[in-house]
């Protein structure tokens, strides 16, 4: 096993030798104190400033904030794959967390920051560049002292990027234990002493009798030399990492115990994985896959060491690997999905002092959100601008977010973005709005429908409703306010524009069937007066996505059309669930719903969404850049169909005549039993990274999020000092009323007799998409309130960290659980 793939200084790609830089002096401004991690890089000869995040302060531009500069020298180390502060120059940052080339997404240039942009009159934007990293984590704005230097940074960067992106399984392994060995030797001399073992030992989360780690370490030195250098190290580590439930698991099947030949091999895809008819093709096709030596390929039979990279691969995992492309019908209506929605997507922060930024819309777009909110109010020089209005939050240009949206609308999904305006503006700056939707977004933006033909229904993300005319992939459509129907429009596209006077009468009568943001019915009789008058040009941009007022579900049915949407605060819907949930269901096979936070959720909380697409809503608009539960079921549901960010919902919910009621789900739905053994894990992390002494006593919770009967959750116990490879063995069991709506949760947790557990990492999944069988959990997210922390020691390979194996099994609601197996009630 080779351990550092490329030289201190230089990184090989392909024929070119790209020079990396070791300490690059930079200078900039930072802000935005409140993060939860910012490494100090100060005093130092060479000086390097960081800029850190946007402005946090109620102006935009850089007379209206207050800056703090910082300098020192950045160092980055391709050996480690990690750049940070040398503790040899600045002290004082010797206790301060490196960054992995591993938690970086990107680099962009200089004039892509908003905050280098602001800045523009102290340096060239061309000696700056952004390291944009994974997650919720704040951007690092830096700037070089030349852009010669900006550019060797950058380019440097991306090349490590793109290597650690493109690694394969063994690849990442050897490089993670690199990291390890680099870690645990202390004193850097190329070899760990038994002293540095026990050290590195609880750094790995291993709690070991010091008398059985020594009997291991004198085992794989076998040089005898009382230290373990690289090749030794590796066995040491093989030592630590046998699995004898994944050994027992292996000999169940083989005969001689060594290896599984290719009827082995299909007897345990077919009885373990329910594989089926298709056992005997995969079988070949993953030996083929997984099997690390040539022989074994050759002679069409699995090792040990093979079966297991099979169980870490994707291939092996939870998440069954038919529902991660786009595997549903993309043809149906737009209202027979799920759609992936932003509330306030502009904020970053609080909705009451938190920072407005681009940097919103471009993470939700590229985590696959397709509705994203703007709230739109006048702008100086005549420019509109974007925040939370009436608020401390920050403002940003309103041209700025058009042309973030332009860029990253379809990197990650080609399916339909929608535009969710909510429209403050004088009459002046609408044209202005209308003026930037148009010229920034040219063909991106459909500004009419399809064929140019009245529709009968909303169009599907796929398709478009005849053979020549345009496709709805990658456009963008703008939902907000319109003066006319449709068919109005439709109807004088060939005729004379209308005189000032008719077309303020049109949109007085217009403004009746408006939405002002979250006001009560009374309050919106109130202010109608007061609203601004609004713009044909900006009217005419509003194509299949009119909003309306929603008074009561009759009244939509004899009033309102289906292009036309209706948004519900999480108030008004959970009223409606409740008193008429069948009616909600009904509305929503026809009409597209949105529902957003309360207003009272200053702080960027969120709602549990489960409840709302329980009864077919549409757009359930959440909070995105608040991590936790209600993002974790949000991110579950929306892995699924390639993460494009449109689910189709189940049948039930698209049903004309469905009499499906969310709060009292009965037949012929079909109820399902699960069972779930949690049988093993591997490298935890620590829950406290500052305590080196501190060991895990980690537990495993199954949560099930459905219909309010089928909500529930079982544990099991924990196991004492062992984040390193912890076993529990316990089956949990569930009886689930509407599987179709239901998705799974599994967290790992610290167990704590003091106080209240916790939190080490989650992964959820529709149960749709759980893969039976023998697979393993990916690597569980570690979602903190405050955001991802960043590692202080090395990340495991994430294609070979199995955090715990399930075997489910489901049967249909007449067949009984063991009898050994009884399901706790309902913690919900």
């Amino acid at each position: 096993m080779s351990f550092w793939p490329m030289s201190r200084r230089q990184l090989v790609a392909g024929s070119q030798v790209l020079p990396l830089p070791e300490q690059a002096p930079c200078r900039a401004a930072y802000e935005n104190s409140n993060d939860s991690w910012h490494p100090e890089f100060q005093g130092s000869a060479s000086p390097c400033t960081k800029a850190l995040g946007v402005p946090t302060c109620g102006g935009w531009g850089p007379s209206s904030c207050g800056f703090r500069e910082k300098r020192g020298v950045l160092v980055l180390d391709p050996q480690l794959l990690q750049f940070g502060g040398p503790s040899s120059s600045v002290p004082t940052l010797a206790s301060s967390p490196a960054v992995s080339i591993s938690d970086v997404d990107t680099v962009r240039e200089g004039h892509e920051s908003e905050l280098l942009r602001n800045l523009a009159e102290e340096f060239p934007l061309e000696q700056g560049f952004t390291i944009v990293f994974h997650g919720r984590r704040s951007n690092l704005d830096l700037v070089a002292n030349s852009v010669e230097e900006a550019q060797i940074w950058m380019q440097g960067l991306q090349l490590l990027v793109d290597f650690v992106t493109s690694m394969d399984q063994q690849e990442r392994l050897d490089q993670w234990l690199s990291d390890w060995f680099q870690h645990g030797d202390k004193n850097q001399d190329g070899r760990m002493s038994f002293g540095e073992v026990q050290r590195l030992l609880h750094l790995m989360n291993v709690e070991m009798d010091q008398d059985h780690a020594f009997q291991l370490f004198q085992r794989a030195d076998a040089s005898q030399s009382g230290t373990l250098e690289g090749e030794e190290f590796v066995e040491f580590y093989k030592s630590l990492t046998q699995r004898p439930e994944v050994q027992e698991l292996f000999e169940k099947f083989s005969s001689d115990g060594q290896k599984l030949t290719l009827l082995e091999f299909v007897d345990f895809l077919q009885e373990e994985q329910k594989e089926g008819e298709r056992a005997s093709d995969l079988a070949l096709e993953l030996i083929d896959c997984y099997e690390p030596s040539d022989s074994g390929k050759l002679r069409h039979v699995l090792s040990m060491d093979g079966f297991l990279s099979y169980l870490y691969s994707k291939d092996g995992d939870i998440f069954n690997p038919t529902c991660l492309p786009i595997y549903q019908d993309m043809t149906q209506p737009l209202n027979q999905y799920y759609i992936s929605s932003s509330h306030n997507t502009y904020l970053v922060g609080d909705q009451l002092c938190g920072q407005s930024s681009v940097e919103g819309y471009i993470r939700a777009l590229k985590r696959g959100c397709r509705c994203v909110e703007v709230d739109i109010w006048d702008g100086p020089s005549g420019e509109p601008i974007v925040y939370h209005g009436h608020t401390l939050t920050s403002r940003i240009p309103f041209k700025d977010v058009v042309a973030a949206i332009g860029q990253y609308a379809f990197q990650t999904s080609d399916y339909p973005v929608i535009l969710s305006l909510e429209n403050h503006c004088s009459w002046e700056q609408q044209e202005i709005i209308a003026r930037h939707l148009t010229e920034i977004l040219g063909n991106q933006l459909l500004s009419t429908t399809l064929d140019g033909q009245l529709p009968t229904q909303l169009p599907s993300p796929e398709e478009s409703s005849c053979v020549k005319c345009e496709e709805l992939r990658r456009k963008i459509l703008v939902k907000g306010k319109k003066l006319k129907t449709l068919e109005e429009d439709l109807e004088e596209e060939e005729e004379e524009p209308e005189s000032e006077l008719e077309e303020a009468e049109l949109q007085l009568e217009a403004q009746m069937e408006s939405e002002p943001q979250e006001l009560s019915p009374r309050s919106k009789d109130k202010k109608k007066k007061s609203k601004p008058i609004l713009c044909p040009s900006l009217s005419a941009l509003v194509v299949y996505l009119k909003a309306v007022t929603f008074y009561s579900f009759t009244h939509s049915r004899e009033h309102y059309r289906f292009y036309e949407t209706s948004s519900f605060s999480e108030a008004k819907a959970k009223s409606l669930i409740k008193e008429a949930g069948n009616e909600f269901v009904l509305h929503n096979t026809w009409q597209l719903s949105r529902v957003y936070p309360s207003g009272l959720r200053t702080d960027s909380s969120n709602y549990n969404p489960q409840e709302f697409w329980n009864a077919g809503c549409q757009m359930v608009a959440l909070n995105m850049q608040t991590a936790g539960l209600e993002m974790d079921l949000c991110d579950g549901l929306f892995r699924q169909n390639a993460g494009s960010g449109y689910v189709l919902k189940p049948d039930f919910l698209r049903d004309a005549q469905s009499s499906f009621h969310p709060e009292r789900p009965i037949s012929p739905f079909k109820a399902q039993t699960l069972l779930i053994q949690v049988i093993s894990g591997q490298q935890l992390p620590k829950v406290d990274k500052t305590k080196e002494e501190s060991i895990v006593d980690p537990l495993v919770r199954v949560e099930i999020f459905g219909v309010r009967q089928d909500t529930t959750r079982q544990e099991t116990s924990y196991v004492e000092n062992n984040g390193f490879n912890p076993y529990w063995g316990q089956t949990l069991c569930f009886r689930v009323l509407v599987p179709e709506l239901a998705l799974l949760r599994f967290v790992v947790k610290d167990y704590d007799w003091k106080s209240r557990n916790d939190f080490i990492g989650q992964y959820t999944l529709p149960w749709n998409c759980m893969q039976q069988g023998e697979p393993v959990l990916p690597p569980l997210a570690r979602t903190p309130a405050l955001g991802c922390l960043p590692n202080t020691v090395p990340r495991r390979p994430f294609q070979v960290t199995a955090i715990y194996t399930c075997s489910p099994r489901m049967a249909s609601a007449s067949t009984q659980p063991p009898s050994s197996c009884t399901s706790a009630p309902g913690k919900g």
